[in-house]
């Protein structure tokens, strides 16, 4: 693993525990999908690239907008062999937009990846197959300076 990576996986794990709590960023005490991202982001990065807007748990489903994948276009690096650190966008509903996130921890046979889940808080779960035929996009974090 290059030294991003590990950072950001370290980065991750430290927010395992963290209750669920919609629209939240903040590592102890809450955090939903978007939220853990947002949280590596500034302890890689120092501060977000940009304001989250405010967003309801339908994500622009009404709407179809996929808003989530364009604001991950605007500040990561799209790519698509699996690697450990990457940003993954999941489509949870065949029909549905693209609303949630994780971090992939592991990858090869036994793939393992951190995400916030309503009910649950910050988690580190297996990519089974019903979770890796949900991913419609793959992320990394761009270099840092």
């Amino acid at each position: 693993m290059t030294p991003l990576e590990t950072s950001i996986i370290a980065e991750a794990r430290s927010w395992l525990g963290t209750p669920y709590v919609h629209q939240a960023s903040s590592k102890g005490a809450g955090a939903d999908c978007l939220g853990l991202v947002r949280g590596v982001w500034r302890a890689l990065y120092g501060q977000e690239p940009e304001a989250a807007p405010s967003y309801s748990m339908d994500w622009s489903e009404p709407r179809r907008e996929e808003r989530l994948w364009e604001a991950a276009l605007r500040h990561l690096v799209p790519t698509e062999t699996p690697a450990p650190g990457q940003v993954l966008l999941f489509r949870m509903r065949d029909s549905g937009v693209a609303k949630h996130l994780g971090l992939l921890s592991q990858a090869g046979p036994t793939p393992q990846f951190i995400h916030a889940y309503s009910g649950y808080g910050v988690v580190e779960s297996a990519l089974t197959p019903p979770w890796a035929r949900r991913i419609v996009a793959r992320f990394r974090f761009p270099e840092r300076d």
